[in-house]
């Protein structure tokens, strides 16, 4: 379907933010896409109950992209502790499933509460910087299916991949914190998968709104942002390891707040 040349424009341009930002400080790329995605959907008069769940969506599935990516550089350097990711992914699943059905049935302003508290927690951790220390081991198959299940919740419910939750759990777990990033990285394609899946079946009912969606999935966005973030990203990590992020994590984390106020008060 033909898009407008505008809407091709702004959806490449926050895309292309999204990559970039990915790359240069670490951050999952939902953080972007969910607030700026909904604001643009809202400006062009879909119904906000509506526009904030497309837009978790929509980050949900560029997530099962990106982490294809993601996880086979981390595979080639030995990061991905597949034994962990075993342990964690049927939890993922069902929780992932089940957090796309509760983002669904609740109001769109109790889901724009949760996604401003994900925006504060994360803000928080930026000007914090805290690394957790090694206090545990993995759990067994009952505990890692409890947190698996823990992750692919909230991580579903809020359009992210997971790690701003399984990597401080592993690091906590004497789990390295590359091969924790690594790991995190794998575990993000059963949370994007499983979850986008859920949005499809939960908006089935749903007439193609924006046009060009199914259920809850924006493909005309999907496959915009997707081309775009997985260009850039490249190009943020390039400059972060020319660059000191310590100064501009605390600038962006001062955004993030006032994304979240935006959230509450919309």
């Amino acid at each position: 379907m033909l898009l407008e040349p505008r809407l091709i424009v702004e959806l490449a341009l926050l895309g292309c933010i999204t990559g970039t930002l990915s790359g240069l400080l670490g951050i999952g790329g939902g953080m972007m896409m969910v607030p700026f995605l909904s604001i643009l959907l809202d400006a062009k008069g879909y119904p906000p109950q509506y526009a904030v769940k497309i837009a978790v969506a929509t980050s949900l599935a560029t997530i099962c992209f990106t982490s294809l990516s993601s996880v086979r550089a981390h595979h080639r350097r030995g990061a991905v502790r597949w034994p962990v990711v075993g342990l964690l992914a049927p939890g993922i699943l069902a929780g992932s499933i089940g957090g796309s059905q509760i983002a669904v049935a609740l109001p769109g302003k109790s889901l724009n509460w949760l996604f401003a508290a994900f925006l504060a927690f994360s803000a928080t951790r930026m000007f914090i910087n805290t690394r957790p220390e090694p206090t545990r081991t993995l759990p067994g198959p009952a505990g890692g299916f409890a947190m698996g299940s823990l992750i692919g919740v909230v991580s579903s419910m809020v359009g992210a991949g997971g790690a701003f939750i399984s990597v401080p759990f592993m690091t906590r777990c004497n789990v390295r914190i590359h091969d924790a990033v690594g790991t995190s990285s794998a575990l993000g394609f059963p949370i994007a998968l499983a979850g986008t899946l859920g949005y499809v079946w939960a908006g089935r009912w749903l007439p193609p709104m924006p046009p060009g969606s199914v259920g809850y999935l924006y493909l005309p966005g999907l496959l915009v942002i997707s081309m775009c973030s997985m260009s850039t990203a490249p190009l943020g990590a390039h400059l972060a390891h020319r660059m000191d992020i310590a100064p501009l994590k605390r600038v962006f984390a001062v955004f993030l707040y006032l994304l979240a106020a935006y959230f509450v008060l919309r």
